[in-house]
């Protein structure tokens, strides 16, 4: 039996406080279409627990797990080994059970994780602060977005046409509630990244630049130069990175000039996972944007004995504070992803991030030759860390489901990511990951060879 705590009377009491005439007017912004008018079709009214798993065991023969087949695909969600450490840490009942620190001052380890996790994203973002989690990368990238014109008192926002469309689609999303103008753009498909087309669209009413590094087609922009570009308007440089290995071989933001820096945590101890739940991270340059950075910060300091403790030093969420003084409604951090992370990069320390970085980056290398020696495939980048894009002489959308049924998980095609732009219709993304190995890469190879013959 559900438990339905409120009567009649209490909800009409309720719709005419808000002044809705009953409760399908709550959904009037839902397309009809999208609206149920009965049981959902197809689906028993009821069935027994053996034969639900049952059929739910058959559905799920239809799928072809990551690890059951050559595995290229990224483009914002890489599969990357996770030591069975991680798992047995985290289901640990202290932190699998615990929620956000209400209190926070009896939560001295969740605390002290959080504390550690902000230390190891500062350093790997090369920033002075970072907070203690967000949602995931898009969300992040929004939050920092927001927090540029509260900095800078502007509306205008530069978005790089490298930048993963869906992150640009948040924002777009995000900015219909806001003052916010977003100036989006096109990719180009170009061994190296358009920064000069970029710095051309920063003006004196931009209050920030976001570019992706590495970018959606796996190509390193000139950080530095877009930074001094964006400083000199009086904008701030929001850098997104959705591949946090990357940055064990490549230059942090923070080091370039980055004033914010955000993105997506997953392929650090947290898995695919069918695309969620994920992990946001978010940091700063300068310690003087601290108080308008979302979410919240964890510090240490020492109790009334002089002992080593640990606090919540700095809450900007609406839950915390007035609404009307919130940075964010973000209303809880990813805290199980963070102390995934965190647990991970331990593990791996500098120099373990170090190797992992190299031996994605040698695979790659290998892929890219491997592939640019069939014919009908050219490899565009001159540049990328384990991701890369290739061009093909047909269709990479339906070349990449003929491939699926055959057993090989391509890459994600640009038509799937820019469906409205035919000029990207060959373009195909491939992602190559300490978990790939030489006899996949070799097998991708003989795949598209047969299908572009």
């Amino acid at each position: 039996m559900r438990y339905l705590p409120l009567t009649d009377s209490d909800r009409s009491a309720m719709l005419e406080v808000i002044g809705a005439s009953d409760i399908d007017a709550l959904f009037v912004d839902v397309p009809p279409e999208a609206q149920l008018d009965g049981p959902i079709r197809g689906l028993p009214m009821h069935a027994s627990e053996m034969a639900v798993e049952q059929h739910m065991r058959r559905l799920s023969k239809q799928n072809l797990a990551a690890a059951d087949a050559p595995f290229f695909l990224g483009a914002g969600a890489y599969r990357h080994h996770v030591p069975a450490s991680v798992d047995h840490l985290i289901q640990r009942g202290e932190f699998l059970t615990a929620y956000t620190p209400y209190q926070p001052e009896i939560a001295q380890g969740t605390l002290q994780m959080l504390f550690e996790f902000q230390s190891q994203v500062a350093r790997l973002y090369g920033c002075a602060v970072a907070n203690s989690s967000m949602y995931d990368g898009s969300t992040a990238c929004w939050e920092a977005v927001a927090m540029a014109s509260r900095v800078t008192k502007r509306s205008r926002v530069v978005l790089s046409g490298a930048l993963h469309p869906h992150y640009a689609e948040v924002v777009r999303t995000m900015a219909k509630f806001t003052d916010d103008k977003i100036a989006g753009a096109q990719p180009a498909l170009q061994a190296q990244p358009d920064n000069a087309g970029l710095i051309a669209r920063i003006d004196e009413a931009t209050s920030c630049v976001v570019v992706q590094y590495p970018d959606i087609l796996g190509r390193l922009p000139n950080l530095a130069e877009i930074a001094d570009a964006a400083h000199a308007k009086g904008a701030l440089l929001i850098v997104v990175n959705t591949e946090p290995v990357a940055l064990g071989a490549i230059t942090s933001p923070g080091e370039l000039g980055a004033d914010i820096v955000v993105g997506e945590g997953q392929s650090i101890g947290v898995g695919l996972q069918f695309g969620g739940p994920y992990l946001g991270l978010f940091a700063v340059r300068d310690p003087k944007h601290v108080r308008q950075m979302p979410g919240r910060l964890c510090g240490e300091t020492v109790d009334a004995d002089g002992k080593r403790g640990f606090v919540l030093t700095l809450s900007t969420r609406e839950q915390h504070i007035r609404r009307e003084k919130a940075t964010s409604n973000i209303c809880t951090n990813s805290g199980l992803c963070a102390l995934a992370f965190s647990v991970h990069m331990t593990l791996l320390g500098e120099t373990g991030l170090r190797q992992l970085a190299a031996e994605n980056h040698r695979l790659a290398c290998l892929a890219a030759d491997t592939l640019a020696a069939v014919p009908g495939v050219r490899v565009l980048n001159d540049t990328f860390f384990n991701e890369f894009t290739i061009l093909l002489e047909k269709d990479a959308r339906a070349i990449v489901r003929d491939l699926a049924e055959d057993g090989v998980l391509a890459g994600v095609s640009l038509g799937r990511l820019y469906p409205d732009l035919a000029d990207l219709a060959g373009g195909l993304l491939v992602a190559v990951t300490e978990t790939t190995t030489e006899e996949d890469i070799h097998a991708l190879a003989a795949a598209l060879k047969e299908k572009l013959a």
